[in-house]
This record gives structure tokens, sequence and C-alpha cells, in this order.
């Protein structure tokens, strides 16, 4: 199943928050009185999350010039030291401090770190200057490491350098490649979907087109003004299906196109398919993956009620479930062997059936597990499939 990049990040985050909890014991270590309701070490544990919270809103990214040097500043203030420098391979991407005349050193500060991975301390003979009142004397560099690679260094200036700082900055730097193996991840999310989207547009059936235009064609002589409605609903239907912009969209806009979608299937099997929409319109705003209803009734249409006797009943409902908005597309049409549909999802299955599997690991990428498709079928007894999102997701946004 898809979905797979869920239980990495949970890793991730929890790797980040107990390296940020062992920073607040180096920084903090011995504090241990308490004034009134909050000890030392809680406020200095709060003021540590705090302050690596800020950092992490412009390392989303991951480590970009802008991201890097917004970033820098709370990366100091996690240090306290005087200034703080990070430096990828090829230039310094931000100084954070005193001492900017430093700055044009720092690249060459890190050289070494960045050639073997290790932590180094650099003393007054390598880093001091001829300024008198100059705090930076001395500098610890640590590695930035993501998939075994060293991406790059973080080097925290100060007029000494002691045991303590050298552990804290090491701890920093695993903060940092914390935050850009995230960001990794999101993009590799962000291209899988890109995958998938590009997998669900291929498999727009060629018969769906061209039954839709023969449809079309079979009414130009004996009802021109419907004709010329179905082919505004057809260009209408490509238009959107084939659209290149974001991954989601509204759950409105997504119906939308499924109404156009079932204009041309009722144009072309007539009284034998019957449409039921039930839509609570406070849901109508919610954000939802884009093609992720369409291929459902699809689905509903040529696997259940297609190849059924008299046809049948598509009904589509989309309910508020307070925190939730869950989607459904049911049919009354020939059912389907669940150990089937089993294989669909899990992607064993071939082109015909990629509307299902493609819409269930989309789902399952952007939510979690929780939020993939659910598939109540049997043979002769119809199918049921259903999906539940949040209203609200960080980082999911309708296109505009």
């Amino acid at each position: 199943m898809s979905g797979s990049f869920h239980l990495p990040t949970a890793i991730v985050v929890a790797g980040a928050l107990l390296l940020l909890l062992g920073l607040v014991r180096l920084l903090r270590q011995g504090r241990r009185g308490a004034r009134g309701f909050v000890s030392d070490v809680d406020q200095a544990t709060h003021a540590t999350l705090h302050t690596a919270s800020l950092a992490a809103r412009h390392l989303q990214d991951g480590l970009t010039t802008e991201g890097t040097a917004r970033a820098a500043k709370h990366l100091r203030a996690l240090l306290g030291s005087a200034a703080l420098a990070v430096c990828d391979h090829t230039s310094v991407l931000a100084w954070d401090g005193a001492a900017d005349h430093h700055r044009q050193h720092a690249h060459q500060d890190a050289a070494e770190v960045l050639a073997t991975g290790r932590t180094i301390v650099l003393g007054h003979d390598a880093v001091g200057c001829g300024d008198p009142d100059c705090p930076v004397r001395t500098a610890v560099i640590a590695p930035v490491v993501t998939e075994e690679r060293v991406v790059a260094a973080v080097a925290a200036y100060g007029p000494h350098a002691s045991a303590g700082l050298a552990r804290a900055t090491e701890e920093v730097a695993r903060w940092v490649s914390t935050q850009a193996e995230l960001a990794e991840l999101g993009r590799e999310r962000t291209r899988t979907m890109e995958a998938e989207l590009r997998a669900l547009r291929a498999q727009i059936s060629p018969h769906f087109i061209y039954n839709s235009l023969a449809a079309i064609a079979s009414f130009v002589r004996t009802d021109p003004e419907r004709a010329r409605e179905l082919l505004l609903e057809f260009a209408d239907f490509t238009r959107y299906a084939l659209r290149r912009g974001g991954a989601f969209t509204t759950l409105a806009e997504e119906l939308r196109n499924v109404e156009r979608y079932l204009a041309l299937e009722q144009a072309r099997f007539g009284e034998r398919l019957r449409i039921s929409l039930l839509i609570a319109p406070e849901v109508l705003p919610v954000t939802v993956p884009y093609l992720a209803i369409q291929p459902l009734v699809e689905n509903a249409v040529r696997h259940g009620i297609a190849s059924k006797e008299g046809g049948g009943q598509v009904t589509i409902l989309a309910t508020d479930m307070g925190a939730e908005a869950e989607i459904s597309v049911e049919d009354d049409g020939i059912g389907s062997d669940p150990e089937a549909i089993r294989r669909v999802l899990d992607g064993q299955s071939g082109a015909d059936s990629v509307g299902l599997g493609n819409v269930d690991a989309r789902l399952r990428q952007v939510y979690g597990d929780d939020c993939g498709l659910v598939v109540e079928t049997a043979p002769g007894a119809g199918t049921r499939v259903s999906f539940r999102v949040p209203k609200y997701a960080p980082g999911v946004h309708a296109s505009s």
C-alpha cells in the first residue's frame, strides 16, 4: 500500500524532538531550581523548543539561501554564540551575529568539515583577527548530514570554545539535518503525487472519449441544442481533467466536473443510468485532491452499471462529519470480488482499474493511511467506495 512517507516522517520528527531535548540539557545543565509554578528547566525547555520551531518554519523547503538566512538568527539563539554561519559546498548560505568581516572566511573555515564530515574546533590562530574588540576568536564547526552525505556545515563563532558548545553545535547540526531530510521527504511526496496524476490523466478512457463524441454526434441532427450543450460539457470536462495546476481543488469544483462526466454518460446510457447526489453544503469548500472523485464515479459506471441488465443507480454523497468530510460513491451494479479490489489497492492489478489504486495512493500520501479508500462490495451486491478527509490539513490548499 502507499503511505510509506508517514512512518519515516514520524521517526524523523521524534528524532528531532529528542535532539532538541538533548540540546536543552546541554545548554541548561545544572539548572534545577524552581520559581513559582515553572522551574528553570521547564522555562529553558519551552524557550528552546519555541526557538527551534521558529527556525523550522524557514527550513521547510530545505537549505535554501533565503530560508537558511532567516533561520540563522534562531539557530544562533539556540547556541548563544557571538556569530553563526551555515555553509554548503559552494557558498556561505547564512551569517548571523557580530564580526561580519569573518563571513568571507567562513567557507574556508568549514572546508575540512564539508570534506570529512567530522566536527572540528578552530582556535585563535585559525580564526582570530587583528581587532582587539572582536568577539570572534574560536569556532566550532559541525556537519549537516542527510542520507549519509555531508550537505552543509554549521559554525558557531565566539570568544572561546568549550566542550559544552561543541556538543551543542553538533546537536543543532543534527537538528538542521533532520529539517533537510523532512524537506526532501516533502519534495519526494510532491514528485510522487505529480507522477500519480500524470498516470491518472493517461488513463482517461479512450472508450469514454470515443463514446462521448459518438453520443454527441447522434444528437447533431435530432437535437442540435442538446448536442451543443454536450459538446460544451465535454470541452469543460477535458479541460479540467487535463489541466496543469495544483494537486488540490475544492469539493465543489470536483463535483462540478463529476456532473459534466455524468451528463456525458447519461447521453450514452439514457434511462439506464440514474443519478442521485446528496451533498451537504457545509463541505463544498473543503479541499480534496484533484481528480479524487471522478475516477470513483467512472469505476461505478463502467464496472458496476454498464454490465448490469437494465442499468442501475449511482449515488454520490458528501457528508459533514464534524472535523472531517466523508465522500462516498455507491452503485447497485454487479459488484466485484473483494479480493480483486484488494489487489487493485495494493497496486497489483492492471491498468483497467488504475483509478481506484491511484486515488487511494494519493489520499494516503497526503492524509495518512486512515484516510485511504474503504471499499465495500460483493458479487451481485453493488459497490460502495468512501473516504474521509479533514476539513483543514497543514499544507493542503486548493489552487486558485
